[in-house]
């Protein structure tokens, strides 16, 4: 009798903490880190704050600026394609060994794709994203991140390549720095985070979103300035 009891002691401990790890599991929410801030780039400090080889390389998506401004760092699900300007030519490279002067990034494990259409401009898809993210209960009063994958109708983008001793920092001068380009109807996969808490901090001041990207082929990656929609496009939010 008092070995029944015992095993059914035991079998109700085992299955309450196997339900306290599920509820766990399912209350999971993706924590946007970041290092750096644009305020403190535009304030003429642009050494490095952190290694890309410090982090854990699992599931991450990062975006940010190389250190002294030498190039651009998109991470899409641990894959590096971070840009760089080398003899006045854009270059990928897919190394850990580099620092940054700002970085914001996330694992993520899991995605929900939703389909987004009738959207023109940027600040058109920031509505749309605020609007699927909360409907889907995303804490949007929380940064978090986001994907974009699809043909894209029109990108302005640039590289930095920062000139050393210039200690005068404008948003103007850092899109004109390096190279700066259109590209048109290409496929192309977007990593962006929402946020309307950190203005001069990862977002600049006219925008909640922070945006960078790579073509399909990999031979364009940096920086989103502005772009254009005329197709139905996909968008990826973490799963909760």
């Amino acid at each position: 009798m008092k070995k029944s009891i015992v095993i059914i002691a035991s079998l109700i401990i085992i299955l309450f903490i196997n339900s306290c790890q599920l509820k766990d599991k399912k209350n999971i929410k993706v924590k946007v880190k970041y290092s750096g801030a644009l305020k403190t780039i535009m304030s003429g400090d642009i050494q490095s704050v952190i290694s890309l080889d410090s982090l854990n390389k699992k599931n991450l998506y990062a975006l940010g600026a190389v250190e002294n401004l030498k190039g651009e760092i998109q991470i899409f699900d641990s894959q590096p394609s971070n840009s760089y300007v080398i003899n006045d030519n854009l270059q990928i490279n897919d190394s850990y060994n580099i620092k940054a002067s700002l970085l914001v990034y996330a694992v993520v494990e899991d995605w929900n794709t939703f389909k987004i259409e009738n959207i023109k401009t940027k600040t058109d898809l920031e509505d749309r994203i605020f609007s699927i993210a909360k409907s889907n209960g995303i804490d949007v009063e929380n940064p978090f991140p986001f994907l974009l994958e699809g043909s894209i109708a029109s990108i302005d983008w640039h590289v930095i390549n920062w000139k050393d001793n210039d200690k005068i920092h404008t948003h103007k001068k850092h899109k004109e720095s390096g190279l700066k380009g259109n590209s048109e109807n290409k496929e192309v996969q977007i990593i962006g985070f929402y946020s309307t808490k950190h203005k001069a901090v990862f977002t600049h001041h006219t925008t909640n979103i922070y945006l960078h990207f790579k073509t399909k082929d990999n031979t364009v990656a940096g920086h989103i300035d502005d772009l254009l929609f005329d197709n139905e496009i996909t968008l990826k939010l973490f799963r909760k």
